[in-house]
């Protein structure tokens, strides 16, 4: 952060601690304001969010008429949503809040400032917080809930934070999908009524609707252009999102816990902290609230995101649980060859009293089945070494099976309400552990702890999740505070993680939950990446990671190359197109080698090689997302740029391909227009280079202009097909 911008950031502060404007809370990024109205004894309200203010505008700043409550409480005013709701200890259902005192504090990355709310009546306090970044443009929002009565109060409405947003022509968009399909992009006017985005999954929460979205403020949604507001729930488990359009001039947007069969039971002198809201502004567009999302994400919350994630080959899709040393040994080798630098064995590895032959056993087992491996896990940490590559890991540390030896000793840690059979999920026997339990947050922590402790070699785990949660009951929790199953499960499950990452704090872990289940701020403070979806499928991958990108940058999401046909859609793609949209992620390959011709291997071992080249550019460059395959135009584009501007990628995919079809030329973006760049085609296939290959173009010509990129590749007759993509590299020169 500059210094005019840090000073500015503290005179926006100043005005908490006494004097004429003493009533009013800045809380401030380098771009952004966010202004309260904070006067002791009364109501805390927001006045404003969007671009920075200056000085002058905070001391006249008035706030625009009809802005709410900045947590607005039940009880008084019943008739629209609220943030919070109570049943006192007396049975009382209403709730009073007003300003008791302001304080800030300032570290070396953030500024924090928590407004306490007292209710008039009882102590009962409410601690509205932000969290403000000195160098991204993020501010963070949660509550801390204290009961200072007698007796219990019950929570019944618990979110998270409360942002109204200025009536006019609001867009929003959000992703939703399912298994195979995930992160699909909806875009969407916001009307009078209510709009609600939730989830009941329990385990996961990012295969149907996603904790994240923007509201467009200028109309119909543009990527690099106009007013956004972003916003992304950090949390892992149920959630719900609510706009309300009521007869104000405000839509009302509330974020937080999903309270549905969730009331809780709050202790005397208990507080309860509910998960953070980010919330992002920009002025460019979609793209620009992404950049700021991603920027915040690979510095603060992202497991290891200034540290470049390695090339891999994954076993699943090669060999399934067909499991064995002499295969995985020459996967190694393949993938070795290639260029690549970690393999990952997948599922199908253990089972002791059970073999995993297929998914309906051996969950919690986890012992090398030595009958598929009779060297064990040192004989394949020895191949990789003899290859020259890391080796990781598959688990699913959460989940059992009936059929598992831990099930047989264990009936007690599994979720299961009392008098009821347990619902059953994957091969019609898995079983979610209750994470609520202490002995079980053990068990789970030594799934992975006995493994680096036995295996220190290995630098990769993928932490599978293949069950919602569908038997709402805890063996562990007494009767009174069952509702309290989904919020528990969670606390376990980062007290989990917690000792994970404070003993591991360089092991890579994958995110996988069938698939892209858990896409998710919440989680992935203690994850490197998470599986994007189960779907390798190329074409339908732009369509899941040109939603994915909104909210998630390029570093965490893996893309993997996969076969032809592929196995989910059985569509044949060509394999430079497969290899174009990996290369847009975490590249990594999800294929068995053997039964690829070499001039595949060829292909794929330059890919590699080249990948290695715009890696850094990739993931943790800044995205401009260009024309949106959702835009049905037959194209999708967008590009990264390094943050000095030096170096580019530039992808570009047809989606669809007819004869005498009439494309869009794409301008790209977030180049320097002073600059110039030269242009290089990479996994190029055509029998003749581009034709501008090698040239040198200005920002400014490209930034304005784009490339005239050709419809179809030119090739040998009999390699011709109905698929066309391009990668370019551009870079700066003097």
């Amino acid at each position: 952060m500059n210094f005019k911008n840090r000073m500015k950031s503290l005179a926006c502060l100043s005005l908490v601690a006494g004097g004429l404007w003493a009533q009013n809370v800045c809380v401030s990024t380098p771009n952004t304001s966010l202004l309260l109205s904070a006067p002791a004894g009364g109501e805390l309200r927001i006045l404003y969010y969007g671009e920075k203010l200056a000085e002058a505008d905070l001391k006249t700043y008035e706030g625009d008429r009809g802005m709410d409550a900045a947590y607005p409480v039940y009880g008084l005013t019943c008739i629209t949503e609220t943030a919070l709701a109570v049943t006192h200890a007396d049975g009382n259902l209403t709730t009073e809040m007003v300003v008791d005192q302001v304080a800030t504090s300032d570290d070396d990355t953030s500024t924090k400032t928590v407004v306490r709310l007292k209710d008039k009546v009882y102590p009962f306090y409410v601690n509205v917080c932000y969290r403000a970044y000195h160098d991204v443009d993020i501010i963070e929002a949660w509550t801390e809930i204290t009961n200072g009565e007698k007796k219990p109060v019950v929570l019944t409405q618990f979110a998270s934070a409360y942002l109204p947003i200025r009536r006019g022509e609001v867009w929003l968009s959000h992703l939703h999908g399912s298994w195979a399909n995930e992160g699909q992009l909806v875009q969407e006017p916001l009307t009078p009524g209510m709009k609600v985005i939730q989830n009941k999954d329990g385990a996961r929460n990012s295969h149907t609707d996603h904790a994240e979205v923007m509201f467009s403020l200028d109309g119909q949604p543009r990527e690099n252009a106009g007013r956004v507001i972003g916003a992304a729930l950090c949390y892992g488990g149920n959630y719900k999102l609510r706009v309300e359009t009521h007869d104000g001039d405000y839509h009302q947007f509330f974020a937080g816990i999903n309270e549905d069969n969730s009331a809780y039971r709050l202790e005397k002198d208990e507080t309860f902290v509910t998960p953070a809201l980010a919330l992002t502004y920009s002025d460019e567009g979609l793209s620009g609230a992404s950049r700021n999302f991603h920027r915040w994400g690979r510095e603060y919350k992202l497991a290891n995101g200034d540290k470049l994630r390695k090339i891999l080959l994954n076993s699943w899709e090669g060999v399934y649980f067909d499991i064995n040393q002499e295969g995985m040994d020459q996967m190694m080798a393949d993938i070795a060859a290639m260029g690549g630098e970690l393999f990952v064995m997948d599922d199908g590895w253990f089972g002791g009293k059970y073999q995993r032959n297929k998914d309906n056993s051996s969950l919690g087992d986890w012992v090398v089945d030595k009958r598929k491996l009779p060297e064990g896990i040192e004989g394949l940490l020895a191949d990789a070494k003899k290859h020259g590559i890391k080796f990781g890991i598959w688990i699913e540390p959460e989940m059992t099976n009936t059929v598992s030896e831990l099930y047989e000793k264990h009936p007690d840690w599994i979720l299961k309400a009392p008098q009821r059979d347990p619902v059953l999920g994957r091969g019609g026997t898995q079983l979610v552990l209750d994470l609520a339990n202490p002995e079980v947050q053990d068990f789970v922590f030594g799934v992975v702890d006995d493994l680096m402790t036995r295996y220190p070699e290995i630098d990769y785990i993928k932490w599978d999740a293949n069950m919602p949660i569908s038997n709402h009951g805890s063996q562990y929790l007494p009767a009174d505070k069952q509702s309290h199953m989904y919020i528990e499960y969670h606390r376990g499950f980062a007290k989990v993680c917690d000792r994970i990452r404070a003993k591991y704090p360089d092991l890579t872990i994958q995110a996988c939950a069938s698939g892209g289940g858990r896409a998710n701020w919440g989680i992935l403070p203690w994850f490197d990446e998470f599986w994007v979806s189960d779907n390798t499928d190329a074409l339908q991958r732009i369509y899941m990671q040109w939603g994915t990108s909104y909210f998630f940058p390029a570093i965490a999401m893996a893309s993997h190359i996969s076969a032809a046909p592929n196995h989910q859609t059985f569509r044949t793609i060509p394999l430079k197109y497969r290899i174009d949209v990996a290369m847009s992620g975490r590249l990594g390959m999800e294929i068995q080698p053997k039964n690829m011709t070499g001039e595949e291997k060829k292909l794929c071992k330059k890919a590699i090689a080249e990948y290695k080249t715009i890696r850094p550019v990739v993931q943790q460059g800044d995205i401009y997302r260009l024309l949106s395959p959702y835009d049905k135009l037959g194209l999708a584009s967008l590009m990264y740029v390094a943050p000095a501007k030096d170096k580019a990628v530039f992808y570009w995919w047809k989606t669809e391909h007819f004869v005498n079809q009439h494309l869009p030329r794409v301008p790209m973006a977030g180049l320097n227009p002073d600059k110039l760049y030269r242009v290089h085609e990479l996994n190029r296939i055509d029998n003749e280079p581009l034709a501008f290959e090698g040239k040198v173009f200005s920002g400014a010509y490209l930034m304005a202009n784009g490339l005239e990129i050709p419809y179809n590749h030119k090739v040998d007759y009999h390699k011709q097909n109905d698929y066309s993509s391009r990668v370019l590299y551009l870079e700066a020169v003097e």
